[in-house]
C-alpha cells in the first residue's frame, strides 16, 4: 500500500478541525458569546483545498484517487462549510449547550464528503457515504422545542436507513456478477441487460443510495418534510453539500455509461420525471423552504443531462452545474437565515415589502432566485446551458425539450418570491437591520453567483479537464473527432449554399 500525506492535505486539515471541535465539546461551561473560531478555522480550509488543486495520486490499493475531480469538489466541500458556519454562528433555535457539538457534526459531515470525492471502489463510496450521513441524523432534530424537527429527523434516518439496505444488495449483484468493485475494472465490463441483466439491476440499486442524497425521482420523499422541519441553518447544509457528494460519484460511474445502454435510459427518464414532478409540486407551496425542497428534486433531474450524456462536456457540466446550485442556493437560504431572527420558517407573504425593509436582503434574494431559474447573466444559465449542450450533442432531444419545458415552469415560483419581496406592501414597516458584516458577506454570495455566469470559463475549462481524465482515450479521442466532422460537415454546407465567392 502507497502512502503520501501531501496528497491528503485537505483530509488531513479537517480532521484536524473535528479534533479540536471535538476537544471544546468537552468543556464543562459553555457559556459566553458563540465562538468565532470555527468560522475562520472553516476560511482556511477553502484556501487548503485551493492549494491542493494539482494533487494526484492513488493511494489505499487503489480504491482513493486524488485527481482533479476529487479536488474539485473537495474545494466545493469545503466552501460550503465555510459558508454553512457562517450561517449557524447566530443560530436562534440551537440551545447554546449543544452549540459546540453542531458544529462538529457539521466537521465531520464534511470530512465524509470530501473522502467521498476521492473513493473509486464501491464499498469505499459506501462507507464515506455512511461517514457524511450519520451526522445529518443528529443534526436534523437539533431545533430547540419543535415536534416537525423531530419528525423530519425520524423520517431522515428510517427512509435513508432502507435507501442504504437497498444499495448494500445491489452491490451484492455488482460483486456477483462482475468480480469487482473498482470502478476502473468495472468500466470494463458488459453494461447491457441482454449481457449481464443482474449486474444492471444491481447498479441502479446501489445508485438508489445516491439518489436518495440527490433527491432525485423517486426518492425524493423526505426531502420538502425535511427541510421544513429542520432549522434555517441546518436546512441550508442539508439541501446543498450531500449532493456534491452523490453528483461526484455520479459523475465518476457515468463513464461506465454510454447513449442506448439500458440504465442510461433509466437515468434519463428518471431525471425528466423528476424535474417535471418538482417544478409542479413547487407551484402550490406557501412556505419557501418547502419550495427549495421540491425546487432541489427538480434540480437533480437537470443534474441527470449531464451524466446521461457520458462525455467530457456532460460530465464536467454537471460538476460545473453542482457548484453553481451550492452557491446559489446557500445564497438564498442566507436571506431566510436573515430575516428568521426567532428561528421560525418564512412564508411567500413575509417576503412582502422586503425591498423598504431592507433592499441589500431583497437584491441577494433576486439574485439567487434568478439564478435559480437560469436567467442571464447569472451562473444558473451558464450551468443549465453548458448541461443542455452537452445533452443535445448526444441525442437526446427530447430530454433537452423537457428541461426546457420546465424551466418555463419554473419561472413562475422562483420570480413570484422577488415579486413579493418588490411589489406587494406589507403590514410591517420597520426597517430590518442588517450588520456589515453579514451584508458584505451576502454582497460577496451574490456576486459570486454573477461571476461565474459573466466569467465561466475557468472553472468550466477545470472541470473539463477533470472530466477527460475520467474517459478512456479512445472515447475523448472519437469525441474531438465528432466535434471536427461536425464542424467540416456544418463548412462544407454553407459553402454550397453561398458558392464560390463573385458567384450568385
Amino acid at each position: 500500500m502507497s502512502f503520501g500525506a501531501d496528497l491528503l492535505i485537505p483530509e488531513i486539515y479537517q480532521l484536524l478541525v473535528i479534533l479540536a471541535l471535538f476537544i471544546q465539546t468537552l468543556r464543562e461551561s459553555n457559556e459566553g458569546p458563540p465562538a468565532v473560531w470555527p468560522f475562520w478555522v472553516a476560511g482556511a480550509g477553502v484556501l487548503v483545498a485551493f492549494f491542493a488543486l494539482g494533487s494526484n495520486g492513488l493511494l489505499f490499493w487503489g480504491s482513493y484517487r486524488i485527481d482533479g475531480l476529487s479536488q474539485f469538489f473537495k474545494l466545493a466541500v469545503a466552501l460550503g462549510f465555510f459558508i454553512t458556519m457562517f450561517n449557524a454562528r447566530n443560530q436562534p433555535s440551537l440551545q447554546e449547550t449543544k452549540r459546540a457539538d453542531y458544529n462538529l457534526f457539521f466537521a465531520l459531515s464534511v470530512w465524509g464528503l470530501m473522502l467521498l470525492s476521492s473513493a473509486v471502489e464501491l464499498m469505499t463510496v459506501y462507507i464515506a457515504l455512511e461517514i457524511s450521513s450519520y451526522s445529518l441524523y443528529a443534526l436534523i432534530p437539533l431545533r430547540a422545542n419543535s415536534k416537525e424537527a423531530a419528525e423530519a429527523g425520524i423520517k431522515y434516518i428510517l427512509f435513508g436507513a432502507v435507501v442504504t439496505a437497498v444499495a448494500m444488495y445491489g452491490f451484492s449483484y455488482v460483486l456477483a456478477t462482475q468480480g469487482t468493485t473498482y470502478i476502473a475494472e468495472l468500466a470494463g465490463k458488459p453494461w447491457s441487460f441482454q449481457a449481464a441483466p443482474l449486474a444492471v439491476i444491481g447498479l441502479t440499486l446501489f445508485l438508489g443510495g445516491l439518489f436518495y442524497k440527490l433527491a432525485l425521482f423517486p426518492f425524493h420523499f423526505w426531502c420538502p418534510d425535511v427541510y421544513e422541519g429542520a432549522s434555517n441553518e441546518t436546512a441550508a447544509y442539508a439541501a446543498t453539500l450531500p449532493k456534491l457528494g452523490a453528483v461526484v460519484v455520479l459523475v465518476r460511474l457515468a463513464g461506465l455509461l454510454k447513449p442506448g445502454l439500458e440504465i442510461t435510459t433509466i437515468l434519463a427518464v428518471l431525471g425528466a420525471v423528476s424535474m417535471t414532478f418538482g417544478n409542479i409540486s413547487a407551484l402550490v407551496q406557501k412556505d419557501v423552504k418547502r419550495i427549495l425542497g421540491y425546487s432541489s428534486v427538480a434540480h437533480a433531474g437537470y443534474v441527470m443531462l449531464g451524466l446521461v450524456a457520458g462525455t467530457a462536456a456532460g460530465l464536467a457540466a454537471a460538476s460545473f452545474y453542482s457548484l453553481v446550485y451550492l452557491l446559489m442556493n446557500l445564497t438564498c437560504f442566507w436571506v431566510l437565515c436573515r430575516l428568521s431572527d426567532d428561528g421560525r420558517n418564512i412564508n411567500v407573504e413575509d417576503l412582502n415589502g422586503l425591498y423598504r425593509r431592507s433592499p441589500a436582503l431583497a437584491f441577494v434574494l433576486a439574485v439567487s432566485a434568478f439564478a435559480l431559474v437560469g436567467l442571464p447573466p447569472t451562473a444558473g444559465f451558464m450551468g443549465k446551458l453548458f448541461l443542455l449542450s452537452a445533452a443535445w450533442e448526444r441525442g437526446y432531444n427530447w430530454l433537452v425539450i423537457i428541461a426546457v419545458l420546465n424551466t418555463a415552469i419554473s419561472i413562475y415560483y422562483y420570480l413570484n418570491l422577488v415579486r413579493h419581496a418588490y411589489t406587494c406592501d406589507s403590514e410591517v414597516e420597520e426597517v430590518r437591520y442588517v450588520s456589515r458584516g453579514n451584508l458584505l458577506f451576502g454582497g460577496i454570495l451574490a456576486s459570486a453567483v454573477l461571476l461565474l455566469g459573466t466569467v465561466p470559463g475557468p472553472v468550466f475549462q477545470y472541470a473539463l479537464k477533470a472530466g477527460r481524465q475520467l474517459l478512456p482515450a479512445p472515447m475523448i479521442t472519437s469525441e474531438k473527432k465528432e466535434i471536427s466532422v461536425n464542424t467540416t460537415c456544418s463548412t462544407e454546407k454553407k459553402d454550397r449554399e453561398v458558392g464560390p465567392k463573385g458567384s450568385f
